[in-house]
């Protein structure tokens, strides 16, 4: 009996279109891939071919992935946690220890689909444990070292060191309907105290003389965008977490214009000798992934 042909996917093809679909170019991929641009655009030339598909468009601005290149970068990434867990399992090279990692709960939704699993997936002998809190709170578990690393950004107060990792774009969010800037003291919805935004909204409005008060305060971003979404007032968010039931406001309403965050990538001066090279990795993927990008890339690709 002859046997059948079959087509085999090349986990080294995958993994190139993996970084050059997150990175949006081939010369990024080429650089984490330490590889020529030609090389790269081989290999994904060799991957369209193998499965008689275009997976990428090229342009300007560099590349983005089609309709079936999103679906490949779902189900590859998947085949690829899979691999390297059990390759990991079986030659005992994959790293163990303990990491205790912090973000803020603004980009848990992101980084918990897309960066943590890849990590635990690769070191699946290591213990995470992920933190969510404000900025503030993140900065003085740090200077404890209660937390290995983590992201949050350069307010409230800005640590010693660190790393840039992006550039966050807070804007004034209000409901679809009704006109709440025009109410002399102006409903605000805000996190707690050490919150970035609530910095930035408070203090905005402080330098134009205009009246606020907390209409709802919460240390949840999804209490607070319910609050605003249901017109009970305004507050500050990322321009991604736009909602079909919020409108940006601004100059035209009277609102001040905001001063972008830098979200900031930190190491805690102690920590323990048998989860370092854990850490490390982990810091890496973070560099890897939201340099320059920040995870709402990976949120739109899955």
């Amino acid at each position: 009996m002859s046997e059948v042909s079959v087509a085999a996917l090349d986990l080294e093809l995958l993994r190139t279109f993996q970084a050059a679909a997150h990175l949006g170019s081939l010369a990024g991929a080429a650089e984490q891939r330490h590889r020529s641009v030609s090389a790269i655009s081989m290999q994904l030339k060799r991957l369209e071919d193998v499965l008689e598909t275009r997976l990428l468009e090229r342009g300007p601005r560099g590349v983005t992935p089609t309709a079936a290149g999103e679906s490949l970068l779902r189900e590859s990434r998947e085949l690829l946690r899979l691999h390297d867990g059990m390759l990991a399992r079986f030659t005992g090279r994959g790293l163990g220890g303990k990491v205790r990692f912090g973000l803020p709960e603004d980009y848990a939704r992101e980084l918990l689909g897309d960066v943590l699993p890849d990590f635990m997936a690769r070191h699946p002998d290591v213990l995470l444990e992920a933190f969510t809190a404000t900025s503030g709170e993140l900065a003085r578990q740090l200077s404890h070292s209660n937390l290995a690393l983590a992201v949050l950004l350069d307010r409230p107060q800005r640590l010693p060191g660190g790393e840039a990792l992006w550039q966050t774009s807070p804007v004034w969010a209000g409901p679809r309907l009704g006109q709440l800037t025009e109410h002399f003291s102006l409903p605000l919805a805000l996190h707690s105290i050490d919150c970035p935004y609530r910095d930035l909204a408070v203090e905005s409005l402080d330098v134009i003389g205009k009246p606020w008060h907390a209409v709802f305060t919460s240390t949840s971003i999804h209490a607070v965008e319910k609050a605003i979404e249901a017109g009970l007032a305004i507050g500050v968010i990322d321009r991604q977490r736009l909602t079909p039931s919020m409108r940006e406001l601004g100059e035209a309403e009277g609102l001040p214009a905001l001063r972008p965050c830098e979200a900031r990538l930190y190491l805690a001066t102690q920590i323990e000798q048998s989860s370092r090279p854990a850490v490390e990795a982990l810091a890496a993927l973070l560099r890897e992934r939201l340099f320059e990008r920040g995870p709402w890339r990976a949120e739109a690709l899955r």
